[in-house]
Formats: structure tokens, sequence, C-alpha cells
């Protein structure tokens, strides 16, 4: 079922602790038991299953139990107990766990799409179950009576979700690329405003609701912090996944963002750096630098008898520019930007070598990542993901070991 690892880093890196087997079909999602060495797991394979680490040092599953439809996502709230259960079929589910997690009892179905269950999170505060679906729609249902309290349509399918405990506003990310920020009440809503900075769709948020930031990581390879709290208008760009983001973690004691991605990438981002915005694109007919046009602009090409260069944009100022002018690269961490970039001529000059220290570091999970969930307190880390293993990782090098101070998760 399990696999001990036993390894000892040379250098500051993850290490592995445990690998978890079993499953038929993709994990979905997996989350660490607080304050026990146990995983919660939910599967394509239609499996909930609870492993507890025994004696000899191996997960073992306590408690299997298979439902009708595949399992998406899940939310464990773990001082109740409770479980929230998302499906193929737009139904969430609720159990109750036992005490020593070897047995579940069913408690409600809910009936929250029409279509698979995206994201989901469950508030004990007002006893509602917000979550999201690919028909398009975030809903919030009464715990208490099973109901339905209210339901928002969007333009695309809806990816996944946030949602502040104490404001009751929701955070919503879709396949168009949007974030819609939704104050939610009982019977009615309010649209607050939408968030628009990626270029591909949503695929994972995290909230911080000590400092107010919201991050965003998308298909296309990205992650966005937005200064929610500061009400400015604030984001920063972090850029040095090469494949979609599809997990995050904001560590707010230790002020760094754990980002996992689909190809195994795990990077930690120094989120305590002195950072810059990256500057926003500027348009322009003709290089901003030499000034020859660039294909469209057949005016000047006429006037001048001259081909069209093809535009490209200086990631460090933002002006349009043609290759010519821009054919250097660097990083420049300052932005966000990990891994050597398009820079202009002008700009890669006043680079200085201490510009391009970074501010995050790699490791490889070394499979696939759909979902992570971390435990602050232990330094522990479990990813999972459609290769069917669930991995236990050993955070404590790699984001220091002040997390042993008692911060807890989610």
């Amino acid at each position: 079922m399990a696999a001990e690892i036993h390894s000892r880093p040379q250098t500051a890196r993850p290490i592995l602790l445990n690998k978890i087997e079993g499953h038929s079909d993709a994990v979905n999602a997996a989350v660490l038991i607080p304050k026990e060495d146990g995983v919660i797991t939910v599967s394509e394979d239609r499996t909930i299953r609870v492993w507890l680490k025994r004696d000899s040092g191996q997960y073992w599953p306590s408690i299997y139990h298979t439902v009708s439809s595949p399992c998406s996502c899940m939310s464990y709230h773990h001082d109740s107990r409770r479980i929230f259960i998302g499906q193929d079929n737009g139904a969430v589910v609720e159990f109750l766990i036992s005490e020593d997690f070897n047995k579940m009892n069913h408690v409600k179905t809910y009936p929250a799409h029409q279509n698979r269950v995206s994201d989901m999170v469950f508030s004990l505060e007002s006893e509602w179950v917000v979550s999201t679906g690919h028909d398009k729609s975030v809903s919030w249902m009464c715990t208490h009576s099973g109901s339905m309290l209210g339901r928002h349509y969007f333009t695309a399918w809806a990816s996944c979700l946030q949602y502040d405990h104490e404001t009751q506003h929701a955070f919503v990310g879709d396949y168009s690329g949007q974030i819609t920020l939704l104050k939610l009440e009982k019977q009615t809503y309010s649209t607050i405003t939408t968030l628009k900075g990626h270029e591909g769709s949503i695929a994972t948020l995290w909230w911080d609701p000590v400092q107010r930031l919201l991050f965003s990581g998308a298909s296309d390879h990205s992650v966005i912090m937005w200064d929610i709290g500061g009400r400015k208008g604030r984001t920063l760009l972090l850029q040095g996944h090469h494949e979609r983001v599809q997990a995050l973690r904001y560590l707010q004691l230790t002020r760094q963002l754990l980002s996992c991605s689909a190809d195994g990438g795990i990077a930690v981002w120094n989120m305590d750096a002195q950072r810059e915005e990256a500057p926003q694109w500027l348009d322009s007919d003709s290089c901003q630098k030499c000034e020859q046009p660039f294909f469209w602009n057949i005016k000047q090409m006429w006037d001048t008898k001259t081909l069209g260069l093809r535009q490209h944009h200086c990631r460090k100022c933002g002006k349009a520019v043609c290759g010519k002018c821009s054919s250097k690269r660097s990083t420049f961490p300052i932005m966000g930007f990990e891994f050597p970039v398009r820079v202009c001529d002008a700009c890669f000059d006043t680079i200085k070598e201490e510009d391009r220290t970074a501010l995050a570091t790699f490791h490889e999970g070394k499979h696939n990542i759909a979902h992570m969930d971390m435990d602050p307190s232990r330094g522990l880390m479990v990813t999972c993901g459609s290769d069917r293993i669930v991995k236990i990782w050993d955070m404590t090098q790699v984001v220091g070991c002040s997390l042993a101070t008692g911060f807890s998760s989610r």
C-alpha cells in the first residue's frame, strides 16, 4: 500500500517521507489530518480513504468508502470531523468521521450542481457549504436544512474557490481566466469586482485573511498575488513554472508562497522580499527604440520603403520593441521573472548582477501534482495527482524551522 522512504538531503530540498499507492485512478485531493499521522484522499475511482500510519511506518486505509460517482474535491473540518465530498455528478455528500478514524457515517447529500463539482469550502461559522461546478455556477447551501440558499452563474466553467469566513466574500476563478469577487448573503448576493490578469484558465486560488492577499495560479504557468487589503489594485506577477500551476499555499508566518505545477514542479517564493509590479505592455505601431514600423503599419512601411517587423515587449519597461532592439535575455526576480525573459538592450544594461539574485527556490516532485495540502505546524506537505500516487514530504529544510511555532493550517 505504502512505501516508507529513508533519505537525507545534501542541500535544502523537500524530503520524501512516504509514498501511498493503491488507488486505481487519479487522486483528485489529499489532506493531512492535523495532529495525526493520517491522510484523507478522494479519487476518480469513487473511493474516499482515510490512511493512518502504522507502527511499520507504512500508511494503510482505516476507512475505505465507495460512493456512486467519481470524487472530484473535498473540504475537511478537523474540529468537527465533518467531511464534504464533491462528485462528478454534481452532488456534495457530507460524512461524519469517528474519533478513532475507523468509521464514517453519511449525514446529507446536497444537490449542489448539474455537473462536476470543481471546488468546495465548508464554513462552520455560517453553516454553509459553498461550491463551484462545471455547470458554470457557484452555489451556497445551508448544512442545517440541506436547502439551496443561492446560486450565481458565470460565462465559463467555475474552476476554483476561496472563501473569507468572516466577511462571507467568495473568490471564484473560472476557465476564461477571470476571478470574480462575490458577497454572499442568505437568498441573495452582490458582485463586488472582477480581477483580470491571467492569459489562461484559473486552476487554483489561495486566500490569506490576515494580510488580505489573494494568490492565483493558472494554465499560463504564472502566479499572481492580488493585494486585496491594500485597495490600490497592486498585483505581483510570479513566473517560474513551465506548466499549469495547480496548487498554492501561502505561509503567513514565514511570508513564503508554495506553488505546485502539473509537471511536478514545486516552487517556494520569498514574499517577504521587496518586489516590484511588472509594467503594463505598451501599444505602438513602431518600435519604441529604433522607430522601425511593425508589420501592420502599412503607411510607414510604404513611406520608408521598409519591411514591417514583428512586435515584442520588454518585460522590464513594457515598451513595444523589435527583435533587434530586444536581443538580450535576463532573469529579473524583483519583478517575478525567475527564468530569462526578453528585455530591451537599454534595460539589459541597467540590470546589475545582484538584481539577478533568485527570490525563489525550485524543486522536483517527480509526479503530476493536481492538489497539495500542507500542515505548517509540522512542516509536512502532501501532494497527489493523475499518477494515482500520494506523496508526503518534509518541508522544514525548505520553508524554515520557524514553522514549528504553532501556526495552524486551514
